[in-house]
Formats: structure tokens, C-alpha cells, sequence
């Protein structure tokens, strides 16, 4: 009689521990940072989405294509990195290729990506830096080197028919320089930058 009383008190404390712990961290913890979170940072904190009106196009998280129905880059537009996510920045399937350096796939598609840019935008295979052949680790960078940004300057202006200079300095006022000062490398997020094109003309 006397262990089933101690065994009954033992599940009941649990109990009680359990639904104290999920008051606490499950409903009131959470609470308090969604709450932190809406008045501290409210755009983070919804997705960090960008809109063209009324409308969300997008976020400065995750990247996109700016490809036509058949997944062709369309010249009027800055292009972003390549992306190993799905079909291309597929959020549902955010990876990377996982192909070490030495990888014969990936070598070969660095080679043709390469070969592809230089064409595209008129310039030497050697002027084509890293990032506009590489995948991130996430599929979903929605950001850019300058160098590639800028690569791109000459062939959006002759597509807009804009003057070089102007699309060059559009591009040179949407660097973001490094984290803090000294983290990471200045980028440019692709779609921010397309944006803010698209209202030059």
C-alpha cells in the first residue's frame, strides 16, 4: 500500500512538473520573446519582407531567380549566385551540393557556370569571381560580391538602355559593407538591388 502512495505522489509531482515547465517555457517564454521581438525588431521578426507597394515580394533572407518560364537568366536583370536548393532557391529544399573542392561535378559545372557568365555579360572567363559560379552552403543566399554586381553593370545598362554610370552608381550605393565593421565581406542583396533598378526605368 505504501509504494503505491509513494508511486502515485512520484507521477503526480511529475505531472505537475510538466505542466508548470510547459506554462513557463513553452507558452510564457515564448510569449515574452515573440513580444521582445515584435517591438525591438518587428521586421525581423516577421520575416524580414520586402514590398513593391502593397505587395511582398520577397525577403532580404532568401534569394530568387530572376530567370524566364524556361529558366533562362533574363539580361535585363542583376543575377544572383547559382543555387543547389531544389530547382534554384527552392526554400522548401535549402542545401548545398556538399561537393568537396576536388569533386569532379562540381569542377566541371564551376567550368561551364563560368563560361556561362562570361558570355552573358561580355567579359573574360578571369574576371568572373567565385560567388557567381558557386552555390552557398544554404541554396538561398540572397546576396552577392560587389565584384559580381558590378561585372553585371554593362550588360543591364544596354538592356535598359541606361547609362552605364548610372546603373554603376545604383549598385555602388547598395553595398552593404561588413558586419560590425569587420565580419564577412561587403555584399549586395540581389533583390533590393533589382528593386531599386526597376524604379530607374
Amino acid at each position: 500500500m505504501s509504494s503505491t502512495r509513494t508511486a502515485v505522489r512520484t507521477h503526480w509531482v511529475a505531472v505537475r512538473a510538466m505542466l508548470i515547465f510547459t506554462a513557463v517555457l513553452g507558452v510564457a517564454y515564448t510569449l515574452l520573446i515573440t513580444g521582445i521581438g515584435q517591438v525591438v525588431l518587428p521586421a525581423q521578426a516577421n520575416g524580414s519582407l520586402i514590398r513593391s507597394g502593397d505587395e511582398v515580394v520577397g525577403s532580404t533572407l532568401i534569394g530568387q531567380s530572376f530567370t524566364d518560364a524556361s529558366g533562362e537568366p533574363l539580361p535585363e536583370w542583376f543575377q544572383p549566385r547559382p543555387s543547389a536548393a531544389g530547382d534554384g532557391y527552392d526554400g522548401g529544399a535549402s542545401s548545398g551540393s556538399n561537393h568537396g573542392p576536388e569533386n569532379a561535378d562540381l569542377i566541371a559545372a564551376i567550368e561551364e557556370r563560368k563560361a556561362q557568365v562570361a558570355e552573358f555579360n561580355g567579359v573574360s572567363e578571369a574576371d568572373v569571381p567565385a560567388d557567381a559560379v558557386t552555390a552557398s552552403a544554404s541554396g538561398l543566399d540572397p546576396h552577392i560580391s560587389p565584384e559580381y554586381a558590378l561585372l553585371q553593370v554593362a550588360r543591364v545598362a544596354d538592356e535598359r538602355g541606361l547609362p552605364e554610370s548610372e546603373v554603376r552608381e545604383l549598385v555602388e550605393s547598395r553595398i552593404q559593407a561588413r558586419d560590425l565593421g569587420y565580419l564577412g565581406e561587403p555584399t549586395v542583396n540581389v533583390l533590393q538591388l533589382n528593386l531599386a533598378l526597376s524604379e530607374l526605368g
